[in-house]
């Protein structure tokens, strides 16, 4: 992941599988529990409250990092 824009993240970002796979589902108007829905399809064997708890992390840290923009 690159900063695109004027932000105070101005490097690269080297995310894992399900980092990506969040950052992909924040390309459209989504909401967290959205992710997790997604997240639990594709991770059948995976416990809501653990994938609800990872979703939020990351989000949290792509928001301290001005990554994201809302």
């Amino acid at each position: 992941m690159i900063s695109t824009t004027d932000t105070k993240f101005n490097g690269i970002v080297k995310n894992n599988y399900t980092a990506a796979f969040i950052v992909e589902c924040l390309k459209s108007d989504t909401t967290e529990s959205a992710i997790v829905d997604k997240m639990l399809l594709e991770y059948s064997n995976a416990e809501r409250t653990v994938v609800e708890h990872d979703v939020s992390n990351i989000i949290a840290k792509l928001r301290s990092i001005d990554a994201i923009v809302e």
